[in-house]
């Protein structure tokens, strides 16, 4: 079992000073991606707007939660020492390992399980616990 990201918040204002924080690397993140996509300054204003820039926001933050990569029967023991943690599993059961988030705040747990592809599995469950705990939290929508 290992863990691997940035941060896990404990709480709801530690989430919204983490999102908060990582606003400027979605702003400059666009417009360097922009001027290397050679775009002047129409169409400039015409690409990049609040959405695209939010969209690299949320894609930031959720990249850098914290994750525990692990097997099903390690995921199983977390789970029962957090029995007041709602469980919120996406993929196969049947499979052998299992990449999860806990959020402290939202007595929730989000997992994805896998059985070869690890990278894939952690991404797929970042951007889920962003979509099912944190979106809400720190956009307000």
């Amino acid at each position: 079992m290992h863990t691997e990201g940035v941060f896990a918040p404990e709480t709801a204002a530690e989430a919204r000073e983490r999102y908060a924080a990582v606003g400027p690397a979605a702003q400059t993140s666009v417009r360097e991606v922009a001027k290397a996509m050679d775009f002047d300054s129409e169409e400039y204003e015409d690409r990049v707007t609040g959405s695209v820039v939010a969209t690299a926001h949320e894609a930031i933050f959720a990249s850098l939660l914290e994750v525990t990569v692990g097997t099903a029967a390690e995921f199983e023991v977390w789970c029962e020492d957090h029995p007041d943690y709602e469980r919120e599993v996406i993929g196969n059961e049947n499979v052998d390992r299992v990449v999860w988030h806990a959020t402290p705040f939202a007595e929730t747990v989000v997992a994805a399980t896998f059985q070869e592809r690890e990278g894939a599995a952690v991404g797929t469950l970042r951007r889920q616990a962003f979509g099912s705990v944190y979106r809400e939290v720190v956009t307000g929508e």
